[in-house]
C-alpha cells in the first residue's frame, strides 16, 4: 500500500549532529534573546491533545489535520513515544502514562502477534483490551479498505523509541510494568541482530502478517537509538547481556563515521556492508546525544551540519534539501542545550515557532512537500517526502527543545 512519508522518513536513516560553523554560530549568538517567548507552548499543546480525549489509555494521532488516505487517524509508535518522553520533560507525567499504557495494551492486544513486538502505528484514540485496530483508509479506486505496509510492520529504531518512553516512565513513575514492558520489546528486537560487515541490527520487518519482509539494510539512526535504549535497560536491570547488545549497536554506529566528510554514513544497502552516504540530518546529531564520548566529535559534525543542511534559520532533513525541517532543527536545538550553546539553541527555538498551527500545532515541514533522499519501500518510484502538516513528531521535539531535555539519558545531559 501506498506509504505517505509524512510518516516516518526518517526510519531508514541514521542520525545526525547539527553543526555551527564559527561564523554561522557568531550570527546565531548575536540574535537578539526577546526573540524567544519566555512561555513553553510546545508544552501546553501536548498537555491538551492528551486531556482533550477521554481518560484512560491513548495514543495521539501523528497527523491530526488529516481527513484521509495513509495518514488519516494514524499513530505512529515512534511519535508517540517521543510525546511521552516529552510530556515527562514538561512535568506531565500522569498524562505520558496514558501513552505509556497504550503501548503497554498494544504489547498484550495485537490482533495477530504476541511475541513481544509493537507495529510501526496504530489507529489514534481510545486503547483498550480489544485487539488494536490499524488506521487504514477507504480506496475509491479500489473499493477496499486498505492498510499502509510501513505501519503493520515493526521497524527496530521505532521498538527502541518505545523501549525509552517505557524506561523514562519507570524512572519517572517507579512503576515497574514499563521496565517489564522495555525489557519484552528488548528481547524481540534483539532478533534483528546481524553479522554482516560492521555488525549491529537490521532494520526491521515490512509487512503485514503472517510473514512481513526482513529488512536487511542497517541504519545508522535504528542503531544508535537500539544502543541508548539497552544501556539504559543494562543499568536498570543490571543485566550484563543488555550492555553487550548496547556495546553491538554502537560499535556499528562507530564504524559509520567518515574522517574525511566528518560525518556519519546513513547506514548501509541490503548487503549490509556497502554504505549510504546520504547526510541525513538525525543521523548526525542523535549520535553525539545517545552515545557516551560521541560529543567529542561535536565540532567536526557541527561545521558539516551547517555547511551542507542549514537551510534559512534551521535545518534541512537531509543534503537532498527542500525545506526548513521543524523536528530536525529542534534535535539541533537539543543538542545544543546539552553542549551549553544556549544562545544559538534560542535562535532555533524561535524559527520553530514561526512554524506554528492555528491550533498551536506545528508543521512538520515550512516547505509544502520536503524531500528526504529516499524512496517509498511501499512504491519505489515515489520519493519520501515531509508534508507541511501539523505533526505530533515535531511538538514534541519542540517541547524537548524548550526542555533542554535529552531522550536518550533522561534529562539535561549527554549519555553516561
Amino acid at each position: 500500500m501506498l506509504q505517505y512519508d509524512a510518516c516516518q522518513p526518517r526510519r531508514r536513516c541514521v542520525l545526525a549532529p547539527l553543526g555551527c560553523c564559527a561564523s554561522a554560530l557568531l550570527a546565531l549568538l548575536a540574535a537578539p534573546a526577546q526573540a524567544v517567548a519566555a512561555a513553553r507552548p510546545a508544552c501546553d499543546y501536548l498537555s491538551k491533545s492528551v486531556t482533550a480525549q477521554p481518560a484512560g489509555a491513548l495514543l495521539l494521532a501523528s497527523y491530526p489535520s488529516e481527513r484521509s488516505g495513509a495518514l488519516s487517524n494514524a499513530a505512529f509508535t515512534y511519535d508517540n513515544s517521543v510525546a511521552a518522553i516529552a510530556l515527562v520533560a514538561c512535568g506531565h507525567t500522569p498524562l505520558a502514562r496514558r501513552i505509556g499504557d497504550a503501548l503497554l495494551l498494544a504489547l498484550d492486544h495485537d490482533r495477530y502477534w504476541h511475541d513481544g513486538r509493537l507495529r510501526n502505528g496504530y489507529a489514534a484514540g481510545a486503547i483498550g483490551a480489544a485487539p488494536l485496530k490499524l488506521a487504514g483508509w477507504w480506496d475509491l479506486k479500489s473499493q477496499r479498505w486498505l492498510e499502509d505496509d510501513y505501519q503493520a510492520g515493526s521497524d527496530s529504531g521505532n521498538i527502541a523509541w518505545a523501549m525509552l518512553a517505557l524506561l523514562t516512565l519507570h524512572a519517572a513513575s517507579g512503576d515497574q510494568r514499563y521496565r517489564d514492558g522495555a525489557l519484552r520489546l528488548a528481547r524481540w528486537v534483539e532478533g534483528t541482530l546481524d553479522a554482516r560487515g560492521a555488525g549491529g541490527f537490521v532494520g526491521g520487518y515490512f509487512g503485514h502478517e503472517p510473514a512481513p519482509q526482513r529488512q536487511r539494510w542497517k541504519s545508522t539512526e535504528h542503531n544508535t537509538d537500539l544502543a541508548a535504549a539497552f544501556g539504559w535497560l543494562a543499568r536498570v536491570t543490571g543485566d550484563a547481556h543488555w550492555r553487550q547488545r548496547m556495546t553491538v549497536a554502537a560499535d556499528f554506529v562507530a564504524a559509520m563515521w567518515n574522517a574525511d566528510c566528518g560525518c556519519y554514513a546513513v547506514g548501509t544497502a541490503e548487503d549490509g556492508v556497502t554504505l549510504n552516504p546520504l547526510l541525513a540530518l538525525d543521523a548526525q546529531v542523535w549520535p553525539l546525544m545517545a552515545l557516551p564520548g560521541a560529543a567529542k566529535l561535536s565540532e567536526p559534525l557541527l561545521q558539516t551540519v551547517d555547511s551542507r543542511l542549514r537551510f534559512q534559520a534551521g535545518y534541512t532533513y537531509s543534503d537532498a534539501g527542500g525545506g526548513l525541517w521543524i523536528e530536525g532543527t529542534a534535535q539541533v536545538a537539543v543538542l545544543l542545550e546539552l553542549l551549553h550553546r544556549q544562545a544559538p539553541a534560542r535562535t532555533l527555538r524561535a524559527a520553530i515557532e514561526g512554524e506554528r498551527t492555528a491550533d498551536g500545532g506545528y508543521y512538520a515541514t515550512g516547505a509544502a512537500a520536503m524531500p528526504t533522499g529516499f524512496m517509498l519501500a511501499t512504491d519505489p518510484s515515489m520519493p519520501r517526502v515531509y508534508f507541511h502538516l501539523e505533526h505530533l513528531g515535531a511538538a514534541a521535539w519542540a517541547a524537548l527543545a524548550d526542555r533542554g531535555y535529552n531522550p536518550f539519558s533522561g534529562g539535561r545531559r549527554l549519555a553516561r
